[in-house]
């Protein structure tokens, strides 16, 4: 095999490239990466020096590439499956990316913020609620983008909206819609039915009682107690 992904199921930004390796329906192998277990940190280290997951390892061209939309584009050049993920027009490649990057820094940062206040022994209260006013503003801009119906930057799945899934999951949990938000709930619904996220979600069930919102995730993919 050529392609392998160092990952963990539980992480958001392994969703990301999760995703658009299953909407591209390109083969790959996966190896799960433990920080927690020497042996696995020490190899991922060897192969990613700043612990920066998932990281792609291309056997085939000997290479490794990090960073989400790095890998992305790498696929989508490299790799393209039956799906491609940023348009070949520029304009329109353009605002895949600009709305990737909207993903990553103002709904995923803000969201993994707000879990890293509540697993640090001394989390601070008053950062966790600067990160939700980051959402909730993040929120607004996404509503105001979003059309009827369709995907983040039109009628096609882009490299933009596996950056938006994950981060979106994650992020209603810490702070849920309101009524205000009618498009931003539409467009995170049709997103968790999209069959290469609902994969990507199915696959991390077993990981999400690690998860420290995990009372606030949707029934089905709550741990139950047993788990907890």
């Amino acid at each position: 095999m050529t392609l392998v992904l160092h990952q963990h199921p539980l992480a958001s930004f392994c969703h990301k490239v999760l995703i658009a390796l299953y909407e591209s329906v390109t083969p790959f192998e996966r190896v799960l990466v433990n920080l927690g277990d020497e042996a696995s940190r020490t190899a991922f280290l060897a192969l990613s020096p700043l612990g920066k997951m998932p990281a792609l390892e291309d056997t085939g061209r000997n290479r490794t590439v990090f960073e989400t939309s790095i890998i992305i584009e790498y696929l989508d050049r490299y790799h393209p499956g039956s799906a491609r993920l940023i348009p070949d027009d520029f304009d329109a490649a353009l605002d895949v990316r600009l709305w990737d990057r909207f993903a990553d820094h103002y709904i995923q940062e803000p969201m993994q913020q707000i879990v890293s206040e509540r697993m640090r022994a001394n989390g601070s209260e008053a950062r966790a609620e600067e990160a939700r006013q980051a959402l909730r503003r993040a929120y607004a801009v996404i509503e105001d983008k979003l059309a009827g119906d369709g995907w983040i930057t039109g009628a096609s799945f882009t490299m933009a909206d596996c950056a938006a899934a994950p981060g979106l999951f994650y992020a209603e949990t810490l702070v849920p819609y309101g009524s205000d938000l009618p498009k931003l709930a539409a467009y995170h619904a049709r997103l968790m039915e999209r069959p290469s996220v609902a994969r990507v979600l199915e696959e991390a069930m077993p990981y999400f009682k690690y998860y420290p919102y995990k009372e606030n995730l949707p029934a089905r993919f709550r741990p139950s107690d047993s788990e907890a």
